[in-house]
């Protein structure tokens, strides 16, 4: 599995030349109403094994969590059940809030 850091992601979603990642949160409802990247796809972690026909198998994945843990879980998931493309986010949405998007909540 590759890992990305909020800067590195940052970078990609603002490179017009890369296509651009399914930004898969996987945290609690409440914790996506708190504070999300902007065009994430919430699929809390125990809704992943029922949802994984939404996502496509060969479409770069970021999987993002508050701290990176439950996100990592995800990952190493989708990778077993054949998705090619997944990368995790290094410290979650709260290393998001701290080095790309200081205006975010962070909890």
């Amino acid at each position: 599995m590759q890992t990305i850091t909020a800067p590195e992601l940052a970078a990609w979603l603002g490179d017009d030349t890369r296509q651009k990642p399914v930004l898969l949160d996987v945290r609690e409802p409440w914790e996506f109403q708190t504070c999300h990247i902007d065009g994430a796809l919430p699929m809390p972690m125990n809704s992943v094994p029922a949802r994984l026909t939404e996502l496509d198998e060969d479409a770069p994945i970021v999987c993002i969590c508050h701290h990176g843990a439950r996100s990592m879980s995800v990952a190493t998931f989708l990778e077993r059940n054949g998705f090619t493309q997944v990368t995790n986010l290094t410290g979650g949405v709260h290393a998001w809030a701290l080095q790309v998007d200081n205006a975010m909540p962070t909890y």
